[in-house]
């Protein structure tokens, strides 16, 4: 798809943007209600767990400054996890350690911290520092996703996602996220992770983008990125299609990660996902919504 093209053919060839995605599905399909449920990460664990939903175990949550000194002996003695705000977005405020060295806690880009440095860090997210709004926040502590040897050689130190757009139950389109040395490790398009277009009924690659720009190589490992089968791919689109049971929003966006011993695992639910997805696609989101609004017409 030429990107370059006037916003009629944009439209034309079902290339939505951010007003229409507002008014005509975020506004239609999303109740207000339903919001916190995937805006808090806290809410999104408890609901999924409910639900039977497979999400990353939960080792410990802090909402208050006393709790940091109550589980410093724990943190001591964990190998290996990730600390994340509730309320935070953008990878904000995430920090991930892989493993541990003499006392030191070494993040998954190879640098070394001490525990000072991870209860200043959950300090500031209790704060507020990385919430919507700057609100006072909960820290989540979880357990890192080990992943899947497929991707070992695709991605830049944390764990690649794969972003599901999902209308009325259905995923309509896919994307996996690469981090980058631009991006950190953080599989965060904005900050220079790579989109790979994911064909939504084989599970297969279908081109690659970082900033916008066509990639046929990852810049940073050298490897090819076409030829890309994500694994467990059935179950992974199952697993996004129950988020709009357990959640009741129309339209919605799953972050899933594959975990080499676990399968597919929920990271997170955004009922405003982001439009980049068509670009690393190469194709509009908007013909495929109005395919599944026309099933109503057809219903018995």
């Amino acid at each position: 798809m030429n990107w370059l093209v006037s916003p009629r053919t944009l439209r034309r060839q079902g290339v939505m943007g951010m007003n229409q995605r507002n008014l005509h599905f975020v506004g239609r399909y999303n109740p207000r209600e339903a919001y916190p449920l995937v805006d808090n990460k806290l809410r999104t664990k408890r609901l999924a767990e409910k639900a039977g939903i497979p999400m990353p175990d939960l080792l410990h949550e802090v909402s208050r400054q006393h709790q940091i000194e109550a589980i410093e002996p724990n943190l001591s003695q964990l190998g290996e996890f990730v600390i994340k705000p509730a309320h935070g977005s953008g990878g904000k405020g995430i920090l991930v350690i892989a493993s541990r060295d003499r006392g030191a806690f070494v993040k998954s880009s190879g640098e070394r911290v001490d525990l000072n440095h991870i209860k200043h860090l959950l300090t500031n997210i209790i704060s507020g520092l990385y919430s919507l709004g700057g609100r006072s926040d909960d820290a989540i502590i979880e357990s890192l996703v080990r992943t899947h040897p497929m991707f070992s050689k695709l991605s830049i130190d944390g764990v690649p996602d794969i972003r599901v757009i999902v209308f009325k139950g259905f995923p309509v389109m896919a994307m996996l996220r690469l981090g980058t040395h631009a991006s950190d490790g953080k599989a965060n398009l904005h900050q220079g992770a790579i989109g790979v277009g994911i064909d939504i009924q084989t599970g297969e690659g279908v081109g690659a983008v970082q900033r916008n720009r066509p990639l046929t190589k990852h810049p940073d490992t050298g490897e090819p990125l076409q030829g890309i089968a994500i694994p467990n791919w059935r179950d992974l689109l199952t697993l996004a299609a129950r988020c709009h049971d357990v959640t009741g929003l129309g339209y919605l966006g799953c972050d899933i990660v594959i975990d080499a011993e676990k399968g597919p695992l929920l990271l997170e639910m955004n009922a405003r996902p982001g439009l980049g997805i068509q670009i690393a696609n190469g194709n509009g989101l908007g013909q495929r919504l109005k395919a599944i609004e026309a099933l109503e017409l057809f219903a018995p």
